[in-house]
């Protein structure tokens, strides 16, 4: 059963955490921008490490789902601070990182941040760069100014409401960008890529993959596959990749 509490960080922000005690190594899933630990793909890797009695956290960034803050604060750097918190604090022993979309992002740069810890990674449809590559690129001159002048330009999400982008997460963003240079991880790393993306391009895991140092980067492409990756055969995949890392044999159907 898993239990939850409040990581109390320096500055006030509590981060809200649930956690499965098990067999090391803890899973730890980092969730995308603007979304939280209680989608399908959290609750799925969930239900399938508290079959086999995996370690397994989950959590929310500052400004996200139940931790406090405001989103409007926050950048990358302070929310891959917050995955370290989680990783230092909640987790126990080494680490395998599961990160969805910005997830992908803040996994890669907790591995650079605790190569000890990390013992392999999944990216599901892992979008590093992508206030630089994604937002900041895209926008038209008038909507930079905009950004530039205001420190925040409202951007339509087909998920929901418009999300706000701030000059700040922009501006952070750039002291984290990783697809310039090499990136030095040598765990096993597996990217979940959907063909059908309109987010993120699937070309991004060739080129996340191009940069890794390490060999065992093995990238899975699902043709029919869209930003979220949570179709019941999404999560099949998911699941089945997350059990090859750890050793263990395939999930039935029936999830026996």
């Amino acid at each position: 059963m898993e239990s939850s509490g409040r990581l109390s960080c320096a500055d006030g922000i509590a981060l809200a955490w649930r956690r499965l005690d098990g067999v090391a190594p803890t899973v730890v899933f980092l969730p995308g921008f603007n979304s939280d630990m209680t989608g399908s793909k959290a609750t799925a890797l969930s239900e399938f490490c508290a079959r086999r009695g995996q370690a397994f956290v989950r959590f929310d960034y500052a400004g996200h789902g139940a931790s406090s803050g405001r989103f409007v604060d926050g950048t990358i750097g302070r929310w891959a601070e917050d995955a370290l918190a989680v990783i230092d604090q909640v987790a126990s022993g080494d680490v395998i990182l599961v990160g969805s979309s910005m997830g992908g992002w803040i996994a890669v740069l907790a591995a650079l941040a605790r190569p000890d810890r990390v013992r392999g990674l999944i990216g599901i449809a892992a979008a590093p760069d992508f206030t630089e590559r994604l937002m900041w690129e895209a926008m038209l001159p008038a909507e930079r100014a905009t950004l530039l002048a205001e420190g925040v330009l409202m951007v339509p999400s087909q998920y929901g409401p418009p999300t706000a982008v701030t000059r700040g997460l922009i501006e952070d963003g750039r002291r984290h960008l990783l697809l310039g240079s090499p990136i030095g991880v040598d765990c096993p790393v597996r990217l979940l890529h959907g063909q059908e993306d309109p987010d993120v391009p699937w070309q991004t895991a060739l080129a996340l993959s191009e940069r890794l140092t390490g060999a065992d980067v093995q990238i899975t492409l699902i043709k029919d596959g869209d930003h979220r990756l949570s179709r019941p055969a999404d999560l099949a995949v998911l699941i089945r990749t997350l059990g090859a890392l750890l050793g263990s044999p395939l999930v039935s159907e029936d999830g026996a």
